[in-house]
């Protein structure tokens, strides 16, 4: 015979008798209990009282359920209020009831946190761009980051802080750091990132570095001292300015990738650091390239070619994507091609010099077809006139090139005389084919002078229509006439032509007064 419990009143109210038979049983519980296990509920300091989320077989049991729950029945109306709240909240991001059952079954301690923290968190998120289905996916991979308290300070500087980055920062990026980066890991985000304030990027630039630096590998992954270290480094090599024009330096690692592909380059240099950082200035992405790479271009220009670390580096200075081409499919048969030419050691240096780009354009998309042309105007195969057109002509287009080589024709030029003259001045076949057409026009509407006058100076066509030839022109032809010389008229420099042209100009000026003296 049961004994009725004197601890416990027999008459439960009917909305506790609701919930004992209707307990929401994921809702409250959804990490830890299943409808068989048990929830203790504490009653005192020292008394606890077992619940079986099962149907109540005899009326005391059912009776012993409702008084528990009517116990302390605000809290628990309090916890009940904030699972459904969770499910709203879910339900509003895009998850479905599945899936938030699924989130918080593997992830208990998003119960543990109070709600407001987590719709706090969720906004935040919502406020630096993370939404839709970029937020739904950052909180399955990451369920911390609505818990982790260390994501408060990168949200708060992000949002809030001194250097006005809300809404500026890509929400890729954002996402990113957040998901590839452990929250441990956040702990003095702002602080690192404060450091190139110090380095000369101000307020509006840094924007430009967030946006396009990996922030885990920049600034998560390093300590404050290593980021230190880093700027220091690079301060020697354009600093900020360096760090602007590739953002991505942040990301390597300095003992083991940038101080010895950079003490590399100084090395080439021969410790010239103002020649380093012209280069690193004009490609910070040769950065990227291992030692071995560098070494591996440098050993093949110096057995291959014959030329000097110092010839290299030379060329290297002017044209830093030489470590871009690749060395089987283009190094080797281009420098090969200046060899079958006849050019020695010292001429090839001289020719990459002028035409670097010929290291790195295609062969069969670009070199080929100017080598058809040059050959059809009448270069010989495996000459040096052939290999110095050849450099000439990589600074065009071929659709350029073949305008060009159409203007002339147009204008009674036949393929010897283009031949002629490209022999004496390579460069008339890399010039823009209107800009030429404009100044063969001027030279036989407007100075009435013959286009074979090309065929002994074919620089003419090199000088600036408005700011030289026009000008010049228009100055000699008050003092001599038509028949001056194109040679002298172009070739003599600003200083001397403006000199000349006032001794001219006092002559009959003087001239004039003895007569009117008579």
């Amino acid at each position: 015979m049961s004994t009725p419990t004197k601890s416990f009143p027999l008459s439960p109210s009917p909305s506790c008798l609701s919930r004992a038979l209707s307990p929401p049983i994921r809702t409250l519980f959804p990490s830890a209990l299943l409808p068989s296990q048990k929830l203790t509920f504490s009653l005192h300091k020292q008394d606890k009282l077992p619940l079986h989320f099962l149907v109540p077989q005899d009326s005391t049991l059912l009776l012993l359920k409702c008084n528990a729950l009517a116990i302390n029945d605000s809290s628990t109306n309090s916890f009940f209020d904030s699972g459904v709240m969770l499910f709203s909240l879910f339900r509003e991001i895009g998850f479905n009831e599945t899936d938030t059952e699924a989130l918080l079954d593997a992830h208990p301690a998003i119960n543990l946190k109070p709600f407001e923290s987590i719709r706090t968190r969720i906004h935040s998120l919502q406020s630096l761009g993370v939404s839709g289905l970029a937020l739904s996916r950052l909180i399955v991979k990451r369920p911390d980051v609505l818990t982790a308290v260390e994501i408060d300070g990168v949200v708060s500087f992000l949002l809030k802080g001194d250097l006005e980055l809300a809404g500026k920062i890509k929400s890729s990026q954002i996402e990113h750091l957040f998901n590839s980066t452990e929250p441990r890991f956040l702990a003095g985000f702002e602080t690192k990132v404060r450091l190139l304030l110090e380095l000369g990027i101000n307020q509006d630039t840094i924007v430009h570095v967030l946006n396009n630096a990996n922030l885990t590998k920049a600034f998560c992954l390093k300590s404050f001292e290593d980021i230190e270290r880093m700027l220091t480094f690079l301060n020697r090599f354009g600093g900020g300015d360096l760090i602007l024009r590739r953002p991505a330096l942040l990301n390597y690692d300095l003992d083991a990738q940038l101080i010895p592909r950079v003490g590399f380059l100084l090395e080439l240099s021969g410790g010239d650091e103002t020649g380093t950082a012209t280069v690193l200035r004009k490609l910070p992405f040769v950065v990227a390239y291992s030692v071995d790479h560098l070494k591996d271009h440098v050993e093949f220009l110096k057995s291959y070619a014959g030329l000097s670390e110092e010839e290299i580096f030379r060329i290297v200075l002017v044209y830093p994507n030489m470590f871009s081409a690749s060395r089987k499919r283009k190094l080797h048969p281009r420098i090969d091609f200046l060899k079958q030419c006849g050019l020695s050691s010292h001429d090839i240096f001289r020719f990459l010099i002028k035409a670097p780009l010929f290291l790195s354009l295609s062969f069969e998309g670009n070199l080929a077809y100017k080598l058809v042309f040059l050959v059809k105007i009448g270069y010989k195969k495996n000459t040096k006139e052939l290999a110095m057109a050849m450099g000439a002509v990589t600074r065009t287009s071929c659709k350029n090139m073949q305008e060009v080589i159409g203007v002339f024709l147009n204008y009674g030029l036949t393929f010897d005389d283009i031949l002629e003259m490209s022999m004496k001045h390579p460069q008339v076949l890399q010039y823009n084919h209107e800009s030429l057409e404009e100044k063969m026009d001027y030279l036989v509407e407007e100075m009435g002078r013959e286009v074979g006058e090309l065929l002994a100076f074919p620089a003419f066509l090199g000088y600036k229509l408005d700011g030289r030839i026009k000008h010049r022109y228009e100055e000699k032809r008050k003092i001599l006439g038509e028949g001056m010389s194109l040679n002298k008229l172009l070739s003599v420099s600003a200083a001397r032509f403006s000199t000349k042209s006032k001794r001219k100009q006092r002559v009959p000026a003087i001239s004039g007064l003895d007569e009117s003296d008579d």
